[in-house]
């Protein structure tokens, strides 16, 4: 029977927090994978047992006994190639997926027909970003009678904790091209350029945002048919926003190529703590509300980004494991509302809306 839960990257800095939280609900089912044996069994030992260890290299050929005894992978690595997401599928293994690269996700799709063969349900796009965004972008659409375009811009706090791989992921992504809807058209952008004035409230204040590869933007578009939308990124120090936009600018982030200069940058963002433990998403959307243009905005705010998207990892793949949920791929704003996830959240996160300046 399968009832094991594999939570790949398990002993990293997300999926540590998924695995101790689905580990006490399900003690003994659930595995903490990863290619260093050792580090699996050092965190296994801190959870008294209940999450167990195991060795698991998915950038190498998958012995399928591994995924017979498993019902659920929950994947927190970045991938290039769907190879091991289509083995979870033909072995009738369900998939959730913690990552933000969007040309991957676009693989997973074309692999829909693999899961709906084996009855197989994968949830792309969960966490904060992609994840929250989504349903956020979602409610939007509730909230207007039609959307005609969404910014949506993240700021996080540089004194929150970041896992290694998150840091990785924003240093390569600083010198990025790549495509968005832009009136229902492809256009070619790039990472930390143009620039666009966000309001993330009183709390927090005003930022300038850039643009980011964040996968949402390419899904959103497709998935709730918005003709142009759009995703930026900023820290709390504004000092360091403008610093790695500069860095573009110029063109000195593409010595980030260099493995010794990429390797030296990223452990010093490790180890910088200069701003606050906090995060904040704000998505503003244009379109018709009674047959009148009408402006939208929603902010959501909290603190420890990490934590938070190990959290909605855990509601959707918790919601996978004991429900039944159609077979193939869907990103989570096609089976989940943020109603879902707020109440069950709703001592970690403030959410805020208005609709031309007036709270709803």
């Amino acid at each position: 029977m399968k009832e094991q839960i594999i939570v790949v990257g398990g002993y990293g800095h997300v999926g540590r927090t998924i695995c101790k939280e689905l580990g006490g609900k399900y003690p003994g089912l659930v595995y903490a994978a990863g290619r260093n044996r050792e580090r699996a069994e050092q965190f296994s030992q801190s959870t008294e047992g209940k999450v167990k260890p195991l060795q698991l290299d998915i950038f190498e050929p998958v012995d399928p006994h591994i995924l017979a005894q498993a019902k659920l992978v929950i994947m927190c690595l970045d991938q290039s190639d769907p190879t091991f997401v289509r083995a979870c599928f033909r072995s009738g293994t369900h998939y959730v997926d913690v990552s933000a690269k969007g040309s991957f996700l676009a693989q997973v799709e074309r692999c829909e027909l693999d899961a709906k063969d084996n009855r197989v349900t994968a949830v792309l796009s969960v966490g904060l970003a992609p994840g929250l965004t989504n349903l956020l972008a979602l409610q939007s659409q509730k909230l207007l009678d039609r959307v005609d375009a969404v910014e949506i811009a993240i700021m996080l706090g540089l004194g929150d904790q970041h896992g290694r791989a998150a840091i990785e992921w924003t240093i390569d992504n600083l010198n990025a091209s790549f495509e968005i809807r832009e009136n229902h058209r492809d256009e070619l952008v790039h990472s930390f350029a143009d620039g666009r004035i966000v309001d993330f409230g009183l709390e927090l204040g005003v930022k300038k945002a850039y643009r980011f590869p964040f996968s949402d933007q390419q899904t959103l578009a497709r998935t709730l048919n918005i003709p142009s939308v759009s995703t930026r990124l900023c820290f709390d120090s504004a000092m360091m926003t403008t610093f790695l936009a500069g860095q573009r600018a110029l063109g000195i982030s593409r010595f980030l190529a260099g493995k010794r200069v990429r390797n030296t940058i990223i452990d010093c963002f490790s180890k910088l703590h200069m701003g606050k433990e906090q995060f904040a998403i704000k998505v503003d959307a244009q379109g018709i509300k009674e047959n009148r243009n009408a402006s939208l905005g929603c902010l959501l705010h909290g603190k420890h980004q990490s934590n938070l998207t190990a959290r909605v990892a855990v509601f959707v793949a918790d919601a996978v494991y004991c429900s039944s949920f159609p077979s193939g791929g869907y990103h989570i704003e096609q089976l989940f509302e943020l109603e879902n996830l707020q109440g069950w959240l709703q001592s970690e996160i403030a959410i805020e809306c208005c609709i031309n300046g007036n709270q709803i």
